[in-house]
């Protein structure tokens, strides 16, 4: 397999010797399950605040105020800014732990933070499972969220430093599955739970997020830590001997020296986080880490996760039609994911962007559409079966072309797009930003849905016109790049190359060779 290459455009890139190998995929596998308390918990939040006796006991003036509202607009439904934060306080939390991921991944490796974050987690649940007043369920609360933030910071840099460049999109979608089997086994043991005599079932689901964190904690004990976070720290011997075996060969000089390479370009600087923002030779990665978080939360899935139960209500389910619409879209979700699984090495990153993109603005505007029709400014009326069918179709659809290009791509480009120096406080800014405007729009989706009606469908749906234009225009082809030489994207795309600066020791070597040649002469 080696000196085989890989043709990009008038780019090769490198391919090394080795292949997938088992305890890559058992490594990878136990990383991505960080994706699973982050959906879980995403899941367990718009339970929570729907359990009676969950409200009862934490809220009780609003639950008192939300049996008093007589709703007869269903756009408006009713509102609770208080109860809101309460669900943005662990995306707050997990915001604030992001910021402290950085340091930790590049000063104890992406392992160890792992662990870390998946005790804080372990520890969080517990806390919040046995609570008796507010004090408790918060600070369970905060505990899961710094939980969050720190695994969902480590866990893809893990899964890309680790897995071969050919197979790194498919692996590392893997943490974007994990997220939707959380939200749906959420879903699930929500229902479990409320079906308890006593009113006591919302605690099993609290603390139930404490198994799959407990999966990571004794995971990341059985596995290593990644060879570039290991030179970096300076352990090379190991390196190059976890480098070996990951990749299943015992030549791996050339991957080895490439990694050596890069850590040696990123111990020459000193400040990430100065050098990422106003070092300005970053202009691209840092674009990305801003601006692909912002639009992941400015797809809409909120608004379609929301609805949904009313739109499945009216097509006949009667009973648990909230259940029933989660576990459907939950459902297609997870199946819709495997697309970017299969594919994402092979058609590319770009392509599923597009598509899936493409896909959401049409269902965006066709179900903003249908409920225009017949519910109207006003939002009273009825769905008749005949739409409420079609707009289940569409939501369906757009689920699905969210579940294979923005939900996926919007972990997997960050993690694969930063060179070392920065990498870590780079994707310490993509989380942060992620679950700040996942804080903010949740914060505020309910106002923006009783003041614009339907038209919250078409406003979601400009913002997927624009972030797809943005993409078609300057994302470069990330399929089969090894991280390490992700830099020549840059300078091969029509914008990005006027603003990259090649400090490479490649380039650097190439200026001494010019400059002695000239001297000689």
């Amino acid at each position: 397999m080696a000196g085989a290459v890989i043709v990009h455009h008038t780019t090769r890139y490198k391919t090394y010797p080795g292949e997938i190998t088992g305890i890559v995929v058992f490594a990878c596998l136990i990383a991505s399950v960080a994706g699973c308390i982050f959906g879980y918990d995403i899941g367990l939040t718009s339970g929570l605040t729907s359990t009676e006796p969950f409200l009862v006991k934490f809220f009780p003036s609003i639950y008192e105020e939300m049996k008093k509202q007589v709703v007869v607009n269903q756009y408006c439904k009713f509102d609770s800014q208080l109860l809101t934060l309460f669900s943005s306080s662990l995306f707050l939390s997990a915001m604030t732990a992001a910021f402290l991921a950085g340091p930790l991944t590049r000063s104890f490796g992406r392992k160890w933070t792992l662990f870390t974050a998946a005790s804080a987690y372990v520890c969080g649940a517990c806390l919040g499972g046995v609570s008796v007043n507010f004090p408790m369920l918060l600070a369970g609360r905060i505990l899961v969220g710094a939980g969050v933030g720190l695994s969902i910071q480590a866990s893809p840099l893990y899964i890309s430093e680790m897995a071969p460049a050919q197979q790194r999109g498919m692996l590392n979608i893997m943490f974007q599955l994990m997220i939707t089997v959380g939200i749906l086994t959420a879903n699930m043991t929500n229902y479990l739970a409320s079906k308890i005599p006593g009113g006591w079932g919302w605690r099993i689901a609290v603390a139930f997020g404490a198994v799959p964190a407990g999966v990571i904690a004794l995971g990341s004990l059985a596995i290593p830590d990644t060879p570039t976070s290991l030179i970096q720290r300076g352990d090379t011997a190991t390196a190059r001997k976890t480098l070996a075996q990951i990749r299943g060969v015992g030549d791996v000089r050339e991957e080895f020296d490439d990694l050596s390479t890069a850590s040696e370009d990123a111990k020459a600087v000193e400040s990430p986080w100065r050098e990422l923002f106003f070092g300005g030779k970053y202009k691209p990665q840092l674009t990305f880490a801003l601006l692909i978080p912002f639009f992941q939360q400015l797809t809409g899935i909120n608004v379609i996760m929301f609805y949904s139960p009313v739109l499945f209500k009216t097509v006949g389910f009667k009973q648990n039609a909230s259940l029933v619409s989660s576990v459907i879209t939950g459902l297609v979700n997870v199946f819709s994911t495997f697309v970017a699984v299969l594919t994402a090495d092979k058609v590319g990153r770009r392509a599923l962007f597009l598509q899936g993109g493409t896909q959401m603005i049409i269902s965006q505007i066709l179900v903003g559409t249908f409920i225009g029709l017949q519910f109207g400014m006003s939002g009273t009326g009825a769905i008749s079966e005949q739409y409420a069918m079609c707009i289940v179709l569409f939501v369906c659809v757009y689920v699905a072309g969210f579940a294979w290009s923005w939900g996926p791509m919007g972990w997997l480009i960050p993690s694969e797009i930063y060179p070392l120096a920065v990498r870590t406080a780079a994707m310490s800014v993509t989380v942060a930003v992620n679950m700040f405007f996942t804080a903010f729009i949740g914060q505020i989706f309910l106002t923006l849905l009783c003041h614009l009606r339907f038209g919250l469908f078409y406003f979601f749906g400009g913002w997927v016109l624009l972030m797809t234009l943005f993409i078609a225009m300057l994302l470069p082809e990330t399929k089969n790049v090894p991280v390490e030489e992700m830099a020549h994207i840059w300078k091969k795309h029509w914008f990005w190359r006027k603003f990259v600066v090649d400090t490479s020791s490649d380039a650097r070597s190439a200026e001494m060779r010019k400059r002695i040649a000239l001297e000689m002469s």
